[in-house]
């Protein structure tokens, strides 16, 4: 159950929000973790969306620009293109005056489809262990304790946090804007761009391994509360890294994402 006395952001009107301790990341204290304002960015873009007719986003895309303070933010979506069936949706997101992170987000109109049985690939993957056999956890780096360490209830479902390949399932204790549900998306935007910190093969006191930009598609709608990353981060030999997630609901898959790191010793 959310925990309503305190929330992720406060809006102050349609398109300012003034974010809160719990929004804080292992970086910089003063630096906000990636996943809130994806996130309340997701939550726009859902809301322009399904003014069009259009409630499934297929894809969102956070291209990260600067480090996101904790602090007053302003955003605004564009209709970019918006057809029968899809739509193209873009989203700037300001803070001091400056644009720190930019987005691009296609949106889908859902429709009933029936499929021939049996079908290769379904039913779809399940996550290695549900969240009711999975253990509580917590974040192996920067002593687990921060701001959206607080924000999000972890349990281990493959694996061990920051030492390589694992599965976590993620929930919000908290809203995510006031005292609002948020939305199946916006859970999983709060969670996805954690698939670094937790498949980490580096040594978080040694390394910064810093993602600039984070993509979740989605094949379907999720469902639920709980949703889990199975990550992986690999390593190229020049600075750059790939962390990424498949991420599933209780139903199974319900999609991926990836997100492109720059390494560098500390």
């Amino acid at each position: 159950m959310l925990d309503l006395s305190t929330a992720a952001y406060t809006a102050l009107d349609t398109h300012r929000y003034q974010a809160g301790a719990l929004t804080a990341g292992p970086w910089h204290p003063e630096h906000q973790h990636a996943g809130p304002p994806i996130a309340l960015v997701c939550r726009a873009i859902e809301q322009a969306a399904a003014a069009q007719g259009l409630t499934h986003i297929a894809r969102l895309t956070a291209n990260l620009l600067r480090p996101v303070p904790v602090g007053e933010l302003t955003l605004a979506v564009v209709d970019d293109y918006v057809g029968r069936n899809a739509g193209h949706f873009s989203a700037q997101l300001m803070a001091g005056g400056k644009e720190v992170a930019r987005f691009t987000a296609l949106a889908q109109r859902e429709q009933a489809v029936q499929f021939p049985s049996p079908l290769a690939g379904h039913p779809l993957p399940q996550a290695p262990r549900s969240p009711e056999h999975s253990p509580a956890a917590r974040f192996g780096f920067a002593g687990g304790e921060f701001g959206y360490a607080r924000l999000v209830e972890k349990r281990l479902a493959q694996g061990e946090i920051s030492r390589g390949p694992c599965a976590v399932w993620f929930r919000l204790q908290h809203p995510l804007v006031g005292q609002e549900t948020p939305s199946p998306y916006q859970r999983v935007a709060v969670a996805a761009d954690s698939g670094n910190g937790i498949s980490t093969v580096l040594d978080y006191a040694a390394y910064s391994f810093v993602n600039s930009d984070l993509t979740i598609n989605f094949l379907r709608r999720p469902i639920g509360e709980w949703i889990c990353l199975e990550a992986r981060m690999l390593l190229g030999d020049n600075g750059g890294g790939l962390a990424e997630s498949a991420l599933y609901d209780s139903a199974g898959l319900v999609g991926r994402a990836t997100q492109s790191l720059a390494v560098r010793p500390r």
